[in-house]
């Protein structure tokens, strides 16, 4: 299908930005929410915000995209694709910030989380020189390690990599569904089976303290920051720039965790560990522009590639996302 256009309010001020800046601010409000969310897990922890994210998400969704029964009837053949996205939406939301709750720097979890996205963009690649990517992605994960005194929550590390899992998969059913839904509705739907999938753990982590104004607070601005803003933004700046812009400028979502678990949660990293997020970015960038000289350009993108830019926590977006 066709991308369609952003709701009207949102588009008629993004139209007057350039589209490179509304990518990069679509990854700093992915990456500001990440850093935003632990500000109230002492009080629900990781899974509880999970629930408050996605909950609050899916009624915005749902109050910009207004779906239809008639619509919703047409897109029959669609819902074990949606379900299956959103249940992987939910798995990835958990895993990616119970990491960032289990002490793992947010950069690291970032950077580790985006090599699901970068294994597709790779996997499409065929010749011995694609191979490069791989290799400079494969040492800086090593040098995310950090040796030394800066040894890395096994477990966090495991759920770092679980999220990288999640979203890969993600990305690969929202690909099938995209060529069956129209606009945001399939993706107001994903959200909400998300916020339902996740509600039990949710619940059960954060009890009464859900219901607390300052944590409710927090939820809404992690939901708009992480979710709303980043989708509706990236759905307007994919209408004017290639998808191989597009996934360059979204590799720079590792260093915006550095960046953002620097300033706003203290997390200081080793220079190897700086240095290795750089490389996995840049093994990402260059994935993505070989991937995309083996398919002409289109400025008709498929909308699986918002939709999955939409889910990170960070989140990670590339064209396949983020």
């Amino acid at each position: 299908m066709q991308l369609s256009s952003a709701p009207q309010g949102i588009s008629a001020v993004a139209g007057k930005v350039p589209a490179p800046c509304l990518v990069l601010a679509g990854v700093c409000g992915i990456q500001f929410g990440a850093a935003l969310a632990p500000r109230v897990y002492p009080q629900v922890g990781s899974a509880g915000v999970v629930f408050l994210r996605l909950l609050i998400a899916s009624v915005l969704l749902c109050v910009m995209w207004r779906p239809r029964r008639a619509a919703l009837s047409r897109m029959k053949g669609a819902w074990p694709a949606m379900l299956g996205a959103g249940t992987l939406l939910a798995g990835h939301h958990i895993a990616f910030f119970a990491a960032v709750e289990s002490n793992v720097p947010l950069g690291v979890v970032a950077t580790i989380e985006f090599l699901g996205p970068f294994t597709i963009a790779l996997a499409a690649s065929r010749r011995l020189a694609d191979l490069v990517p791989a290799c400079v992605a494969a040492g800086g994960v090593a040098l995310l390690s950090g040796g030394g005194t800066a040894s890395l929550p096994t477990g966090g590390v495991v759920l770092a990599a679980l999220a990288a899992c999640c979203w890969a998969g993600y990305i690969l059913i929202s690909a099938r569904m995209a060529r069956l839904t129209d606009g945001g509705q399939g993706l107001a739907v994903v959200f909400t089976w998300a916020a339902l999938v996740s509600a039990p753990y949710g619940i059960l982590h954060g009890k009464t303290a859900l219901l607390d104004p300052h944590v409710l607070w927090v939820a809404a601005v992690v939901a708009v920051a992480s979710s709303v803003l980043p989708y509706s933004l990236n759905l307007e700046a994919l209408r004017r720039i290639p998808p191989r812009v597009f996934g360059v400028l979204t590799s720079l979502e590792p260093a915006a965790g550095a960046v953002f678990g620097l300033v706003v949660l203290g997390q200081h990293l080793q220079r190897s560990q700086w240095l290795g997020i750089a490389a996995v970015a840049s093994a990402s960038a260059a994935a993505t522009l070989v991937s995309s000289e083996k398919e002409p350009h289109a400025r008709n993108v498929s909308a699986s590639a918002v939709e999955s830019s939409a889910a990170h926590e960070e989140d990670s977006v590339t064209t396949a996302r983020g």
